[in-house]
């Protein structure tokens, strides 16, 4: 069956294509998230008008998106979700929305979220690579790492435990040093108060 994809989907195409599927996998996966609709009449027709539009405002854009991608490139995004104490799995999930929203935030880059490559939603904690496309040549691949408020405080414990060893053993180093430059100091004193032995004739 021909299908207008109706937004990026792994491994079959980019939102705008016309792709060939099988039956059963467009009526039971695209059909119902709503990724697809069937390539023929009045869908065809926007298709077509679509692609004449982009293909006008394609340049501007072009240079927009790359702008833009710079900015997302490899970067890696956190979003807290809450759960149960120690548990992996989300009250709630993380969706398409949320990742565009996170990304609007920490760089101002406007992302639709029909361009992030998120299917279904995140429900557990970890770390996602994902792509936004951000123009039909430009894709930026980047991770959102989702955690929890108590992951987050158990790091923050960890950070400053750390930190509190690094100055413990910075102390300790300093002490040696102390110590280590005192008995030269005491070494040096006790050895210019010995009497200097007479010359041999």
């Amino acid at each position: 069956m021909k299908v207008i994809l109706t937004r990026d989907v792994p491994n079959v195409g980019k939102d705008g294509e016309v792709v060939l599927v099988a039956d059963g996998y467009a009526r039971n996966y695209l059909f119902p998230r709503h990724l697809a609709v069937v390539a023929k009449g009045a869908a065809m027709k926007n298709h077509e008008a679509r692609i004449a539009r982009e293909a006008a405002k394609g340049a501007a854009q072009l240079s927009a998106a790359q702008q833009s991608a710079e900015k997302l490139t490899g970067r890696q995004f956190q979003i807290v979700g809450r759960a149960a104490p120690k548990s992996s799995r989300l009250f709630g999930s993380i969706t398409e929305a949320d990742v565009a929203s996170k990304i609007q935030d920490e760089t101002g880059v406007i992302v639709d979220k029909r361009r992030i490559s998120l299917i279904d939603p995140i429900k557990v904690t970890g770390i996602f690579e994902l792509t936004a496309r951000l123009h039909a040549d430009v894709i930026v691949p980047f991770s959102i790492e989702v955690v929890t408020p108590e992951q987050l405080e158990a790091r923050e414990k960890a950070r400053l435990l750390a930190e509190e060893k690094a100055a413990k053993e910075a102390e300790r180093l300093a002490a040696i040093e102390a110590s280590k430059k005192a008995q030269d100091e005491q070494a040096a004193a006790a050895k210019s108060d010995e009497p200097e032995e007479p010359a041999e004739a």
